[in-house]
């Protein structure tokens, strides 16, 4: 699996860097706070909504911990897509929020 620390993730966001994030958190979890930019599909969905992801483009995503994003991980490399997860979640994330 394929993995990035919220640190890395947050450096490549200050770095300007395009990066694609999916946060497959609940809705009441994002309402909290979600990283910006990042696309909100709850895991529970990823399976129904695929089709508004691009398979040329790589994917890093987050959840609250780790746990339900590596879920989403397999889920996803296993449909061909390009997939990393961002290990420790938003628990870890200490970057902007919105």
């Amino acid at each position: 699996m394929k993995q990035f620390t919220a640190k890395e993730v947050e450096i490549m966001l200050t770095q300007g860097q395009s990066v694609n994030i999916i946060d497959v958190r609940e809705v009441e979890e994002v309402e909290a706070g979600k990283i910006p930019g990042s696309i909100h599909i709850p895991l529970g969905l990823l399976e129904f909504r695929m089709n508004e992801l691009d398979k040329s483009k790589e994917y890093i995503l987050v959840c609250r911990s780790g746990g339900r994003s590596g879920r989403a991980y397999q889920f996803l490399e296993n449909q061909g897509f390009n997939v990393t997860n961002m290990t420790g979640g938003m628990l870890d994330w200490e970057g902007e929020t919105n």
